[in-house]
């Protein structure tokens, strides 16, 4: 059967360059993560905060205004449009982080690095919508590839960019290189990214649109589903995020150049996401996703099987590349989970957006903190916190579907399919 062309209208721009720029927005957020991993030890100590697990909430908190803040931005750009609302997040990023350079106490950062967060929750909810205004079934998943491979290029940059700061600087130098990236950003948003929203598609913002939204979200089981799993895959990434530093350099040793193998990690996740943007169109979200899944599920349980072996860490040679193949197969999962979670809810996008984004990334956030603050100097707890969010989210996987490996939405045709009961929701 000939299949239906997929949805594709750039609004104008090249799109190189709307892909380029929405990867730039959801940078934005690696950035304030990734950049300041080198600079935990240091901050501890000028804030006078001596538990290195306690020094972890620098990024934790982040991520819990990232995932708190997309609650609310996904409505009022339904009823807005994408444009004004994305320049008020991005105003609110680049204010807390210029004022966090000035903190005086662990209290105030965390405080500051929250609203950061809130404000760069706008950048998700935004980016995320503007690529299913634009395109839909297996285009957005190609797309949303292409978005993540940039996206995931900032952990290869930002710890070298961050320690490189931290070797002839401060760690209040970095809240200024994270201050002038958000301004750059805002400025070519606001110059260059047009309004993606339809005005047919504005949705009133009332409390009975918002909670007819918000059910049309919560009540389709496969966007829920596929939120839910991607939540909980997102904990892992989290989770290895926050112990990072200590890993590398407490229980291997390695000192600086943690950052080096840090980032060879990232360097291989991204070449996975762009390898997916190249698979997804011909083998579909499913297949390579679901697959995924199982393979990161069984690496973990080896991993942790040759660690408990050697007392608590598989020796170096044999953590680098099974975490590094480990995270390759992340690629695989998140962008696809996401594009699944998103498919069925075109016209209600940006609520979809920010439901989903809420959920996926607070719920990660809290997944992540939980583990990250278990590290006792062993790889134990990283690694059966690896095992039991991927086996939670299979299960998600199996509960939405009824099955693995379900190929039967993965071409355009059944796309538009399934779309239509969201279609018929929001025009309702």
């Amino acid at each position: 059967m000939a299949q239906a062309a997929p949805k594709a209208d750039t609004h104008g721009l090249p799109y190189w360059e709307l892909v380029l720029m929405v990867a730039c927005l959801m940078a934005l957020n690696a950035a304030a993560i990734d950049i300041f991993i080198p600079a935990l030890q240091d901050i501890g100590a000028a804030l006078q905060v001596d538990d290195a697990n306690t020094r972890q909430f620098v990024i934790s908190a982040y991520l819990l205004g990232f995932g708190g803040g997309q609650i609310f931005y996904g409505p009022l750009s339904d009823r807005f449009g994408r444009r004004p609302i994305l320049l008020f997040g991005l105003a609110v990023y680049v204010l807390a982080a210029g004022v966090a350079a000035f903190s005086g106490s662990f209290a105030m950062l965390l405080t500051l690095r929250a609203i950061q967060g809130i404000g760069a929750a706008a950048t998700r909810v935004v980016a995320i919508s503007v690529v299913r205004d634009c395109f839909g079934g297996r285009r957005m998943a190609s797309v949303m590839s292409l978005v993540m491979m940039v996206f995931m290029a900032i952990p290869v940059i930002a710890p070298n960019i961050g320690q490189g700061i931290m070797m002839f600087g401060t760690w209040q130098e970095i809240f200024i290189v994270v201050t002038l990236f958000g301004a750059g950003v805002a400025i070519w948003a606001m110059l260059r990214l047009p309004e993606t929203l339809a005005p047919e598609n504005r949705r009133e913002l009332t409390g009975k649109r918002i909670v007819e939204a918000f059910r049309i979200v919560l009540t389709n089981r496969v966007a829920f589903g596929y939120t839910i799993s991607t939540a909980l895959i997102f904990g892992v990434l989290f989770g290895f995020i926050n112990q990072a530093e200590q890993i590398y350099t407490e229980t291997y040793g390695i000192g600086a150049l943690f950052t080096v193998a840090f980032s060879a990690t990232a360097i291989f996740m991204a070449a996975a996401s762009f390898l997916n943007s190249r698979l997804v169109e011909t083998l579909g979200m499913r297949r390579l996703s679901h697959g995924a899944l199982l393979g990161f599920m069984g690496l973990a349980v080896l991993h942790l099987i040759v660690a408990y072996l050697c007392g608590g860490a598989a020796p170096f040679w044999f953590f680098v590349p099974v975490m590094t193949l480990n995270f390759c197969l992340f690629g695989f999962i998140g962008t696809n989970f996401n594009a699944l979670a998103m498919d069925p809810l075109g016209h209600v996008a940006g609520t979809a957006s920010s439901v989903l984004g809420f959920m996926q990334t607070f719920g990660g956030g809290l997944f992540g903190a939980f583990i990250g603050y278990t590290y006792d100097g062993t790889l134990i707890p990283l690694l059966l916190g690896f095992i039991g969010l991927a086996a939670g989210a299979t299960l998600c996987v199996f509960l939405a579907e009824g099955r693995l490996f379900d190929a039967k939405y993965d071409d355009d045709a059944a796309f538009a399919e399934a779309d239509a009961p969201a279609r018929q929701g929001a025009a309702e």
